[in-house]
């Protein structure tokens, strides 16, 4: 794959991360979506935004999951679509429980251990749309949702799913988290635990039966905040038991599909060591792309034909893939 050359002014890893979340995009190749609403459990839907081909059947399809407080709108996500899109696939971003504005479409709230609202998608998009060639790409958290999926379907994994993609993939949530605390990161925390706290309260006007503002005056970090609420009110016992229950990291040896993770060696709250295990590099199916810059989720290139690198690198896996099976005479009768 195309090696990665940084942006010279954004280098650092900081200013790299930052400017991702800033920088200003265009979407050419995307049309309309069509909203879709995927009922993952009884009572609890998740909005997708699908771009769909003419012929939609037969086009590959690319199903993507945002990270913590993101959205179906966050700039990767769209340029993912948009470049997916360009190259011929279905695009679908979906939306996790509550984000994109969805809080009135289930009482519960969301977290990294709901990989199955995912293999719902997968299965609805195989016996209702009748797609046969899907990649699903997920960046931070969604990056471990997505691999989280595919390691517990195992070997059993449908053969219409093609691939996984994670871009930063938070793998190991409680070692993310611990270096979420530094000192260095502290604006990033702040940022996630307002965003947090903020689509909580408006999860208390909802279901304030539910949900009450006990212990949100104490609240300070992501850890506090899944503390206090996210394992209360999803059935775990304390951060600690959500976090090594939730981990992709536990299951990650089972992927039985070809699965792509892409990270920094300088992002500042993903540390390239949780990648170094037996289970992640032991395990064939997985290819790592690590690069010396990009920050969290950044990956801004020199290449203006090409500013997005990690976007354009997820594309060209999954055509790659697609390449592989057409030569070795795959098709796509079950």
């Amino acid at each position: 794959m195309k090696a990665f050359k940084p942006h010279p002014l954004l280098r650092q890893r900081d200013v790299m991360t930052v400017a991702s979340a800033f920088w200003r995009r265009n979407y050419p190749s995307l049309p309309a979506a069509e909203e879709r609403l995927f009922e993952v459990v009884p009572g609890t839907k998740i909005l997708g935004r699908c771009h769909w081909q003419a012929e939609r059947q037969s086009a590959p399809t690319i199903a993507l999951v945002h990270g913590l407080e993101g959205s179906s709108e966050s700039g990767y996500m769209l340029g993912i679509a948009n470049l997916a899109f360009a190259a011929g696939f279905n695009a679908v971003r979906l939306n996790q429980r509550n984000c994109g504005g969805t809080e009135a479409l289930t009482s519960t709230i969301y977290n990294s251990g709901l990989s199955a609202d995912f293999r719902f998608v997968l299965e609805e998009l195989i016996a209702r749309d009748g797609l046969s060639q899907i990649f699903f790409c997920g960046y931070s958290m969604g990056g471990n949702l997505v691999l989280k999926m595919a390691g517990e379907l195992g070997g059993s994994a449908p053969t219409e799913l093609r691939g996984v993609a994670a871009v930063a993939p938070i793998i190991e949530l409680s070692t993310c988290v611990d270096a979420l605390d530094r000192r260095r990161n502290f604006l990033y925390q702040q940022n996630f635990v307002r965003s947090l706290k903020s689509r909580l309260r408006r999860k208390i006007a909802l279901h304030p039966k539910i949900y009450s503002y006990d212990g949100m005056g104490r609240v300070r970090s992501v850890r506090e905040f899944d503390d206090v609420f996210t394992a209360k009110h999803s059935g775990y016992l304390s951060a600690g038991d959500y976090y090594q229950r939730c981990s992709a990291a536990r299951v990650i040896d089972r992927i039985c599909v070809p699965a792509l993770i892409i990270y920094a060696q300088d992002d500042p709250f993903v540390p390239p060591r949780i990648f170094d295990t037996r289970e992640v590099r032991g395990n064939r199916n997985i290819t790592l792309l690590s690069t010396p810059y990009g920050g969290h989720c950044g990956f801004i290139s020199s290449d203006r034909a090409e500013r997005h690198w990690a976007e354009a690198r997820v594309v060209e896996f999954a055509r790659g893939l697609l390449r592989e099976n057409k030569n070795s005479g795959t098709t796509d009768e079950h």
